[in-house]
């Protein structure tokens, strides 16, 4: 078992480390890290490159995290004969690995994203009712605050309240997602900081790139 931890360990961390931001950016002749809020994930890839760069770094930073649990909770964990009860905390140690590596690539400096979309692409693979309520909870913030920080801290909160609900009694699992939600916040503190003094950017503002 102990083989297998640090086996997902590493494969998940290597996954992580695909950062689509920096990837984007990359292709427009930039490293998006020298903008904005210096962040490589796809709210700061709107701000600097558009809706269309955005998106494509948000879908590339969700399905590095929704594919290998996915695999880990419905196709191999199964046919290696785990009980279900070790197929969920291998799948989320897997997805927590992947945002370790979204968070700290060791190519980049360690110098990456917030976790935000990885993590709800992995808790989307592990039940997808995960991804509703973060969907719903994230929408529903950013919508009526127009803050994307507080939405991804809020949502992040939630997970671990989420979990000790719909996995009562199985607090191996709330102490994973509190990991999770732990590092959403701790990557949000500068923008926490912004937000308690009123000049936190709002959604929809842009960044000047100069080449």
């Amino acid at each position: 078992m102990i083989v297998t931890v640090i086996m997902l360990i590493v494969i998940g961390y290597l996954c992580g480390c695909i950062s689509s931001g920096y990837l984007v950016g990359k292709s427009q002749g930039i490293d998006i890290r020298d903008y904005g809020s210096g962040n490589a994930g796809s709210t700061n890839v709107l701000r600097v490159l558009g809706k269309q760069k955005a998106l494509i770094t948000f879908l590339g930073d969700g399905l590095k995290g929704l594919i290998p649990v996915a695999l880990m909770k419905y196709v191999i964990g199964p046919r290696l004969g785990y009980p279900v009860n070790t197929i969920q905390i291998l799948s989320l140690i897997l997805g927590f690995a992947v945002v370790l590596g979204h968070d700290y690539p060791f190519h980049m400096g360690f110098k990456g994203g917030k976790g935000v979309a990885t993590t709800a692409a992995v808790m989307t693979a592990f039940d997808w009712r995960f991804g509703l309520m973060s969907l719903i909870i994230f929408a529903a913030i950013v919508y009526f605050t127009r803050y994307v920080s507080l939405g991804s801290c809020i949502m992040g909160a939630a997970l671990v309240i989420e979990m000790g609900i719909l996995y009562f009694g199985r607090w191996d699992l709330v102490a994973m997602t509190a990991l999770f939600a732990f590092f959403i916040i701790y990557r949000h503190r500068a923008n926490i900081s912004r937000l308690r003094a009123g000049t936190e950017s709002k959604l929809g503002q842009k960044v000047e790139v100069k080449k």
